[in-house]
């Protein structure tokens, strides 16, 4: 070799010698990992969950459909690849039994195959999809520094760190401490009095304080509801093309609060579903239901409102389903999902129950569509309540006296002096009780005549 190559080649041999040395040792063959992916490519499409595109009335992506025996042939036998119908038909040169089929424009790299072989031959372990197997808390691994770990999560990053060889960072100091948790748990920086406060206190649980304070502090709350805003689609506009204004800010309080007051997940998850159905529903309750009326609403004037009842309904079966499964759930509305246990007939189950809104399908293009309620907020509500007590108050009064009427009336009946001629109202005539209890009669002779003339019933004939 050239002298002067030998510097490049030294630094090839030595980034491969590297590559090697850091690439991770493959564990046992793994279905989830490594298997399902590769049947899912190239076998799903004509052997899949489609009943309509299945082919053979064979489907790999089920267990049964994997380990099928039919006539002797076994489509998977699990610890012998050379009985295995599937591999054989991936390994076939013959175009009519070559899987996939040549026409399909996918062929298997040899690297795929043998990791079906290896999977075959070591037993076709069968695994349900990850996101359907309940977790199962591991046990804390062996470290290179026991002394290191503070707390069980420490062992399980430095056993991370002594895989890949590197050491733990020293430890912040307190300036940068304080700095890293407030802006974690707040999305804020620490400020200037809160750092002081912190490097001044010199018990051993000073860091715990600042972490309780913290976790307590609204900022803390907004920092954690925005995440569930954004997935209920909280907005204070309608969405699509008017986008007027409505009121949504109370639900956004309402979750705000939930996580302030550190609300127990299964009361959250109750009241926004169903919080108007609970026993004696509070307000609050009710305002939590706001969940399933976050969704957009149309007021152009050409939309047909049946149709956009059915929209909002969809849209409360994707969300719900969505933040609450961790499933999407939209493919079932036109047919049984490819991929997850999810059927359409299901899916109209679920639709069913957030059908029964009276809720009309044209939006109005400013403030809330019905149906609604009041929502005061609680200083609002607290100057209601005081104006209901006075209201109801003063109610009663009103009643007692109208009890005591009957009374009052003969009372001030003998209370007056004389007794007025003719009480009829006409122009010019004034008759009145002055507040020494006298009456005063001011009309003229004239007009007494005249109401005497305007009061005289006639004889009949």
């Amino acid at each position: 070799m050239p002298e002067h190559h030998r510097p490049l080649a030294a630094r090839l041999l030595l980034i491969a010698t590297l590559v090697f040395m850091a690439r991770p040792v493959r564990a046992d063959v793994d279905f989830d990992r490594d298997i399902r992916p590769i049947l899912s490519d190239a076998c799903f499409a004509c052997h899949g969950p489609d009943e309509t595109e299945r082919q053979a009335d064979l489907r790999l992506d089920t267990r049964d459909g994997l380990f099928r025996q039919q006539d002797g042939v076994s489509v998977v036998a699990a610890g012998k690849p050379g009985e295995s119908e599937l591999l054989r038909r991936l390994l076939s040169a013959d175009p009519d039994e070559q899987m996939p089929p040549p026409d399909f424009g996918l062929k298997l790299k040899p690297a795929q195959i043998e990791l079906l072989r290896e999977w075959i031959a070591d037993g076709a372990k069968w695994q349900q999809h990850w996101a359907f197997v309940a977790p199962q808390r591991p046990g804390q691994p062996t470290v290179s520094q026991p002394d290191w770990v503070q707390n069980p999560i420490d062992a399980f990053v430095l056993a991370r760190l002594d895989r890949e060889r590197l050491k733990p960072s020293p430890a912040a100091d307190r300036r940068t401490l304080i700095r890293r948790v407030t802006l974690d748990l707040t999305g804020l920086p620490p400020t200037p009095e809160e750092v002081d406060a912190f490097l001044a206190d010199k018990s051993p649980n000073a860091f715990e304080t600042v972490v309780d304070r913290l976790l307590r502090s609204r900022r803390h709350a907004e920092r954690m509801a925005i995440r569930w805003l954004d997935a209920a689609r909280y907005a204070d506009t309608s969405g699509y093309q008017s986008d007027g204004p409505r009121d949504m800010w109370r639900w956004r309080d309402w979750v705000l609060e939930a996580f302030l007051q550190n609300k127990p997940f299964d009361e959250f998850t109750i009241e926004q579903l169903a919080g108007d159905l609970l026993p004696n529903a509070t307000l609050d309750q009710k305002i939590a239901t706001g969940f399933n009326r976050n969704h957009r609403g149309n007021a152009e004037g050409g939309v047909v409102p049946e149709e956009f009842q059915v929209e909002y309904v969809v849209d409360r079966v994707d969300t719900t389903f969505t933040v609450w499964q961790g499933l999407t759930m939209g493919c079932c509305r036109c047919h049984n999902h490819k991929y997850d246990p999810l059927s359409q007939r299901e899916y109209y189950q679920l639709f069913s129950y957030f059908n029964n809104i009276p809720e009309y399908g044209r939006a109005i293009k400013e403030g809330n569509s019905r149906p609604y309620i009041e929502a005061p907020p609680p200083p609002q509500q607290e100057s209601l309540n005081k104006l209901k007590r006075l209201l109801a108050s003063d109610q009663q009064q009103v009643a007692d006296v109208d009890l005591r009427m009957p009374e009052l009336v003969a009372a001030w009946r003998k209370s007056v002096k004389g007794e007025p001629e003719d009480w009829t109202d006409i122009d010019g005539l004034i008759v009145r009780l002055t507040l020494d209890g006298s009456l005063e009669n001011s009309a003229t002779e004239e007009q007494r005549a005249a109401q005497r003339s305007a009061t005289t019933v006639p004889e009949p004939n």
